[in-house]
């Protein structure tokens, strides 16, 4: 009899995880039919209307949560990344360093800027960019480094901004995924000149859509402000414009919305990194599958993902999509981020850049330990599975176990499937 739920044995879940995310109450409620009864759903016109709203309030908050003074709430988290990128002085024809690793936008961002992207491989160990690809990929054209805290990990800080300051190249940090992350008691997004966060139905903290960016000074505040408003200065008149712009505002409702569950983040991170370093525990002593590296410099970590790697060779050689579906079949969803490095999304293979442009020829764009991880060794479990109580953690465990003791199952599986396509 097969043991395993992908061949019809019994499963570890009878139903599949599904954890609710978010986690909404009444103070939410309260919060946006304040908002909506009030009438004033924008966050206002005047400098003095912008910070009493709820926008204005929150931007307060979160940067203190970060250690920071100078925010901007924005609609979404791509168009923080598109906001920073301006503000930090990109131009048509620059180079914008960008990594292989991550969700689209950290690349695709410096397109509507007609700014090149130069894509830089991560480390194979933590999956963040790796400083050593950065260095190398300078050269003259280049404008901006933007690095991303893949799964709310912290990157190198320490390498990365001095080789910012070094080259004397504004760094943006994309924290889409690190709500609440730190590295050296100091929240992320505050070592770069910008720090760019998302509120997206999916992440740490949400309200739909939404995003900010973090002002390393005021000068950098002032000049994310002026693209975020329609080209207003903060100190003119509300019909005097002095620049191309957009308008890149956050309704109050939303702004509303993130009030309220702020304070549900600060007391989420901890119940998280709690489960994460039990999982972490309980899968190193399994081994097979094992979580990125423990880092004393990161002293919070907000999580998007839990990250994990994969090795095959532990599992007798099962790819990783169909150890996927096994631990899947004993109910525990367990995904693989994005599935692609970036540069081998479609959108890319068929970019064409001038030849000049010999870091950004994406066709022959090499990053091969982003190319492995996308393909072959990440897997994720999303944040929300992490404030799980320690029986469903303990049955997570137990699911992979499971799977690596009746790992000849698969591998018979895979030698029939394979034998199949010959025929």
């Amino acid at each position: 009899m097969p043991k395993l739920a992908l061949r019809g044995g019994s499963k570890i879940f009878p139903k599949p995880i599904a954890p609710q995310w978010p986690i909404i109450d009444k103070t939410d409620e309260r919060a946006l039919l304040k908002v909506f009864r009030s009438g004033q759903w924008w966050r206002g016109g005047t400098i003095e209307a912008q910070a009493a709203s709820e926008c204005g309030q929150f931007e307060r908050a979160f940067a203190d949560y970060h250690n920071s003074r100078h925010a901007l709430a924005c609609s979404n988290g791509t168009i923080a990344v598109e906001l920073a990128l301006h503000a930090a002085g990109v131009q048509p024809g620059d180079e914008v360093i960008v990594p292989a690793l991550s969700f689209v936008v950290s690349a695709s961002a410096v397109l509507p800027l007609n700014a090149v992207p130069v894509f830089v491989d991560c480390d194979p160990l933590t999956l963040q960019p790796d400083a050593d690809s950065i260095e190398a990929a300078i050269s003259p054209r280049t404008r901006a480094i933007l690095v991303v805290h893949f799964g709310g990990y912290p990157a190198d800080l320490d390498r990365i901004v001095k080789i910012a300051r070094k080259h004397k190249l504004p760094l943006i940090e994309d924290c889409a995924h690190g709500q609440g992350s730190q590295w050296r008691n100091k929240g992320v997004g505050t070592y770069g000149d910008y720090g760019t966060f998302s509120f997206q139905q999916s992440k740490g903290l949400t309200c739909g859509e939404g995003g900010i960016v973090l002002c390393r000074t005021q000068r950098h505040w002032h000049r994310a402000y002026r693209y975020h408003n329609l080209g207003r200065l903060e100190d003119k008149g509300f019909y005097d414009f002095y620049q191309m712009s957009s308008n890149y505002r956050l309704t109050d409702l939303q702004g509303a919305l993130l009030n309220t569950q702020l304070p549900k983040l600060k007391k989420q991170l901890p119940k998280k990194m709690k489960g994460a370093a039990y999982l972490s525990s309980q899968f190193r002593q399994l081994g097979g599958l094992e979580p990125l590296p423990d880092d004393a410099r990161i002293t919070r970590r907000g999580y998007y993902y839990y990250l994990l790697q994969y090795d095959a060779d532990q599992f007798k050689g099962v790819s990783r999509a169909l150890f996927r579906e096994a631990v899947a079949a004993e109910g525990v969803p367990l995904g693989q981020a994005y599935g692609k490095a970036i540069h081998k999304y479609p959108l890319f293979q068929t970019w064409k850049n001038p030849r000049k442009y010999k870091n950004a020829q994406y066709k022959k764009t090499s990053c091969p330990h982003a190319e492995r991880a996308a393909t072959q060794t990440i897997c994720t479990l999303a944040h929300a599975v992490l404030l799980s109580d320690r029986k469903t953690l303990s049955g997570i465990v137990e699911a992979v176990a499971k799977v690596k003791e009746n790992v000849d199952e698969l591998v018979a599986m895979e030698k029939g499937n394979r034998k199949g396509k010959k025929k």
